[in-house]
């Protein structure tokens, strides 16, 4: 009885401990939020050419309205929103003849700031920024 009582107060600790979560999921964070800003390859110099580009959230689903030219859509995301405020999002779009674009970023206050990865057939993965702010 004392071995059973030990091992269930130990499990009970466990749970405690590993059972906190750091940040909540709450997968529509964003829903209804639009975001307007500029983007740019990675690692290309302050004067290279920036595109504009608006974000929406909606429905548990990520839009880029820079992203339709080439066939990307719609495609669902996920978010965790952090004790600081802060909530950190990811989405992965795809586009029959373009490949996918795999996004993480995050938002605090009326501020967006992320990378994108966008991945296609035959050729290196580029890396891109975006900086966008909430549309009133």
């Amino acid at each position: 009885m004392r071995k059973t009582g030990l091992l269930l107060g130990c499990a009970v600790a466990v749970l405690c401990l590993v059972g906190r979560p750091a940040a909540a999921a709450d997968a529509n964070a964003l829903d209804g939020k639009t975001f307007v800003g500029e983007t740019g390859e990675k690692g290309k110099a302050a004067s290279a050419k920036k595109e504009k580009d608006t974000l929406h959230f909606a429905n548990g689903k990520f839009h880029s309205t820079g992203c339709d030219p080439y066939g990307f859509t719609a495609a669902p995301y996920t978010a965790t929103a952090a004790a600081d405020g802060t909530v950190h999002w990811t989405s992965e779009s795809t586009s029959a003849k373009e490949g996918k674009i795999v996004w993480q970023g995050s938002v605090k206050g009326d501020t967006l700031t992320g990378t994108y990865i966008w991945t296609k057939a035959g050729q290196k993965p580029i890396e891109y920024w975006i900086k966008a702010t909430a549309q009133k």
